[in-house]
């Protein structure tokens, strides 16, 4: 059954000294005007069920200012079992605790697993393929623990393999960290074409229904090894990216995907040396969105992006719950008014399927009074 968050405590959080919220119920609006501290309660209840911050903050960002150090508690419940999850931050640590006894992060990861929708968010299509592939790997390791363990020792030896190159290393010893970055990069890279394999056909279908079919979505993950070639044409205009069609995108083997990256690494050793930096892995994978078979980052509408995102975000919730058999939190953070009528409508009616939702707001006019009235409706400050 879906854990619901029945209340939350932040102590010396951010711009909080004590903030408590009880009798959660399905929807919580907080409602406040701008820079009073909403975005800092969906980042605290995104510590609590993601174990993880979309500001990417540091201790010292999170803990209150004067305060030697913060926590963070939720109560949560499926109406059987009743848990505790703490987060206790210091300036040397943060620790994870379930009823009192200590957790790792990837102990917990997915048992209240969580999709946050912000205004950053909007730039998915049009932003860079960075935040493309951290998107893909914040759902990746909310169901998968194996992923989540998988992808941090990937970023250790990839840091590891940059430091080398550009201390200009003995090639030995870039060799070596090379057999590390085969062995970890390709299962991470059959990871997230397996979850993008799954996630795409929700993308697609959310964004037919917002935008009532009048145009084809479509999406494809290429990996570094295999990545589209930009070429502008003599005109002048915007490159062209050559990328394989959806039909020929299916979930890689590990074996083939480790025996591509190896010839990768091997054919671009002397393009690594001279930029000092790693280009072969997965860190350099791509993502493109097309519409009606054109990247969408290049030829789509403002409108048009818009609406593969709030698509996407839709299908990271139906992923979730399709693998984890749970409806994850929803955290929208001041997204209502960069939305139209359309899209909002579209999200409230992915918040009223069940899924528990905290949503931050400068204005309550984005919403009716029926979902007002069934809703928690949290005036800050308090």
């Amino acid at each position: 059954m879906t854990l619901h968050i029945e209340s939350l405590v932040f102590r010396n959080f951010r711009n909080y000294e004590t903030l408590v919220l009880g009798g959660l119920g399905e929807i919580t609006v907080l409602v406040g005007q701008n820079a009073i501290g909403k975005t800092n309660i969906i980042e605290g209840v995104q510590l609590l069920t993601a174990l993880t911050s979309f500001r990417h903050a540091t201790r010292d960002q999170l803990i209150r200012h004067g305060s030697e150090s913060a926590r963070l508690e939720a109560a949560v419940s499926d109406g059987n079992r009743a848990l505790e999850i703490t987060l206790a931050l210091d300036d040397k640590s943060r620790k994870y605790q379930l009823n009192g006894k200590a957790k790792r992060p990837g102990d917990l990861k997915g048992l209240v697993p969580s999709v946050i929708f912000t205004p950053d968010d909007l730039d998915l299509v049009k932003g860079s393929m960075t935040g493309r592939r951290a998107a893909l790997d914040t759902l990746g390791s909310q169901v998968n623990k194996n992923y989540y363990a998988l992808r941090r020792d990937y970023e250790k030896v990839i840091r590891h393999k940059n430091r080398l190159l550009k201390d200009e290393a003995d090639p030995a010893l870039v060799e070596a960290i090379n057999e590390m970055v085969v062995t970890c990069g390709a299962q991470l890279v059959c990871y997230r074409a397996a979850l993008f394999a799954r996630l795409v056909p929700h993308i697609v279908e959310k964004y037919r229904q917002i935008s009532q079919g009048r145009e084809m979505l479509s999406a494809v993950y290429v990996p570094s090894w295999a990545r589209p070639t930009a070429t502008a044409n003599a005109a002048g205009s915007p490159p062209a990216f050559v990328v394989p069609s959806p039909e020929e995108h299916t979930p890689l083997q590990r074996d083939e995907a480790r025996e591509s990256l190896a010839r990768a690494l091997h054919a671009r050793a002397g393009e690594e040396r001279r930029r000092g930096r790693a280009v072969v892995g997965p860190h350099a994978d791509e993502i493109t969105f097309l519409l009606d078979s054109q990247d969408a980052s290049l030829f789509g509408s403002q409108g048009q992006q818009r609406s593969i995102v709030l698509a996407y975000k839709l299908a990271e919730a139906a992923v979730i719950e399709e693998v984890l058999e749970q409806k994850p939190v929803l955290l929208l953070d001041d997204v209502m008014s960069e939305l139209d009528g359309t899209r909002r409508a579209a999200l409230v009616e992915a918040m009223e399927r069940g899924s528990q939702t905290f949503i931050t707001t400068a204005n309550l006019a984005y919403f009716d009074r029926d979902m007002l009235n069934r809703s928690n409706v949290v005036s800050l400050p308090l």
